[in-house]
């Protein structure tokens, strides 16, 4: 078996191809990058001296797949992963939607043409930012909680469920990100292709090259323990925002889960996947093991709204559990361990994450 898997060199894809083929032995995975991102250099050269086969190219291009060697599978890592792209002023908006959208059509049409299966990692920004905020919370301790007697459809005490509402706005980075889902889905019926959906939630892991707008977690525990600014935005300037983490090393039993489904027709083909309540974090209680870690650090209130921001968001990732027996192994202590570590081996690497 021969796999295709985009964004090679960006931090999912680099842990996604290596785990990959500790599973699969037997499988080729072919990597394909455009190396825009800050880091993907370093992440290529790795990946080379591992023996992968690298192709440098930009999923927008479609001229810039026409060499690549037939597969059996495509992995559609390639992403501008930022809720705030295309309208921070760094990226434009037909920019922001060339990568997300663009780019997936194009691997589309790759698929159709070698007839080959096909995922795209998704995000749980497809949720509406309307119905997200909407939701009753109640604040406990250091973090926001949803009022348990609300009765939202979507909503259960496990997080919110693929069934939760999805009705603009989403930022132009969700909406491009399920638009390519309705594409992906439709081209799997129209022309008989296995495609699958993973809505991933928030991504952290050692060697992620975070930022305050991807890559929290990365980001947050990197910037304290080099005592940079940090800020709690928005809301009540508590820092009791609450989101989940996964490590992409996790993804990989379920990739090749659904791999091995094909088309079996009695699989959900879309699911959340994220560490769920287990793995759920508040900026404030990421502070505090912060600061158990490596001393007290002030971090500031900012009461200004930041577009996209949500209160609370937490995957309930029941259905890929019970349907593909998939379940997260790193717990959220490891995951901040692992990257408080690389940042003690590694202090230019917050640097090297700038753009």
């Amino acid at each position: 078996m021969r796999i295709l898997l985009t964004g090679m060199c960006g931090f999912v894809g680099s842990i996604v191809a290596r785990v990959l083929r500790e599973w699969l032995t037997g499988a080729e995975v072919v990597g394909l990058d455009n190396l825009v991102r800050p880091g993907s250099e370093i992440n290529r050269q790795r990946l080379r001296e591992a023996g992968f086969r690298l192709r440098h190219g930009d999923i927008r291009l479609p001229s810039d797949l026409e060499g690549l060697p037939p597969c059996d599978w495509i992995i559609d890592a390639a992403a501008n992963p930022s809720v705030l792209a295309g309208v921070d002023g760094k990226t434009g908006a037909r920019q922001l939607l060339e990568h997300n959208l663009v780019g997936t059509l194009n691997l589309l049409e790759l698929a159709r043409r070698w007839n080959a299966g096909f995922i795209l990692l998704g995000t749980s920004r497809v949720y509406s930012i309307a119905a997200l905020c909407a939701l009753p919370l109640l604040e406990q301790s250091n973090r926001f909680v949803p009022d348990p007697t609300a009765g939202v459809d979507g909503l259960t005490p496990a997080g919110i469920t693929e069934t939760f509402s999805t009705t603009p706005p989403l930022s132009l980075y969700g909406s491009a990100k399920l638009a390519s889902e309705v594409l992906a889905l439709e081209y799997g019926a129209a022309f008989g292709l296995p495609v699958f959906i993973n809505r991933c939630g928030v991504m952290a892991g050692a060697e992620q090259f975070g930022k305050a707008d991807q890559g929290i977690v990365s980001f947050w525990i990197r910037a304290y323990a080099a005592r940079r600014p940090l800020r709690y935005i928005g809301f009540d300037g508590s820092g009791r925002q609450v989101r989940d983490c996964l490590h992409p090393a996790d993804l990989v039993p379920l990739l090749v889960a659904q791999m091995n489904a094909g088309q079996d027709a009695g699989l959900p083909r879309v699911v959340n996947v994220g560490g769920g309540m287990e793995s759920s974090f508040s900026l404030a209680e990421l502070s505090a093991w912060c600061a158990d870690r490596f001393g007290p650090h002030e971090v500031t209130a900012d009461l200004t709204p930041r577009p996209f921001d949500v209160g609370w968001l937490v995957l309930d990732a029941g259905l890929a559990r019970t349907r593909y027996d998939w379940r997260p192994t790193y717990t959220r202590e490891a995951i901040f361990a692992e990257i408080a570590e690389h940042a003690r081996q590694h202090p230019e690497w917050l640097r090297l994450s700038e753009d």
